[in-house]
C-alpha cells in the first residue's frame, strides 16, 4: 500500500471517530506568538512541549534552518500576516544544534539534483541569468550567528511594527534545552 493510501485510510477513521475534537481551536494564537523554526523532524512535537505550548497557543512557520533568505519572501510574509492579521505580539526565531543546514554543500546538492533528473542546461541557464544557486543553497556554519541574522532581518524589516519583540533562541533537539541568543525585549 502506498503511503498516500495509508494516510487517507487513517484519515477516514480519524474523521469518522471525531478524533479532531481534541484539537479544536481558532485561527488566532492564544499566546499571541509566532515562531519561525526549522523543519527538522525532531522539533515537530518537542519544540512546543519544551516551551509549554499546546495546540492553539502559537503559530509556527518552518523553513530549512529557520533561515530567512529574502526580506520579501514567503517566510517574512508569513510572519507579517501572523502579526497584522492573526494578532501575534511576539516573534521567536528558533534554530537548533545539529542542524542539517550547517552541513549543506551546495555543489553536492546540485549534483544530486542532476542525478534525479534536473537537466544540466536548466542549472546553467539559471546561473547565466544571474541566479547564484550555490549561494542560495548554502547553509550556515554557526547556528547562533544564523539566528542573529534572521532576527536582524525581521527586526529591521520596514513593514514590521518596531514595538514587536523579535527573540532569537537555539534549542537542543535531543534535550529540548533552550538558549537565548537575542532577547527581543532588550533590543526594541
Amino acid at each position: 500500500m502506498a503511503l498516500l493510501d495509508e494516510i487517507l485510510e487513517y484519515n477516514e477513521e480519524f474523521v469518522k471517530e471525531k478524533r479532531y475534537e481534541e484539537f479544536m481551536t481558532t485561527k488566532f494564537p492564544d499566546k499571541k506568538v509566532v515562531i519561525l523554526t526549522c523543519m527538522d523532524t525532531r522539533l515537530f512535537e518537542m519544540l512546543p512541549k519544551a516551551m509549554n505550548f499546546k495546540n492553539g497557543d502559537i503559530k509556527i512557520v518552518k523553513s530549512a534552518g529557520a533561515v530567512i533568505n529574502h526580506p520579501f519572501g514567503g517566510i517574512m510574509r508569513s510572519l507579517l500576516v501572523a502579526v497584522y492579521e492573526l494578532n501575534a505580539d511576539e516573534i521567536y526565531i528558533i534554530g537548533h544544534h545539529d542542524c542539517g543546514m550547517s552541513s549543506i554543500k551546495p555543489h553536492e546538492m546540485l549534483e544530486k539534483m542532476k542525478k534525479r533528473g534536473v537537466d544540466e542546461k536548466t542549472i546553467e541557464m539559471m546561473e547565466y541569468s544571474g541566479v547564484d544557486l550555490e549561494g542560495w543553497l548554502r547553509g550556515f556554519d554557526n547556528v547562533s550567528e544564523s539566528v542573529i541574522h534572521s532576527v536582524n532581518m525581521v527586526r529591521h524589516h520596514p513593514l514590521l511594527d518596531p514595538t514587536v519583540p523579535v527573540h532569537g533562541l537555539v534549542i537542543d533537539p535531543t534535550t529540548g534545552k533552550l538558549d537565548v541568543v537575542v532577547n527581543g525585549n532588550e533590543n526594541r
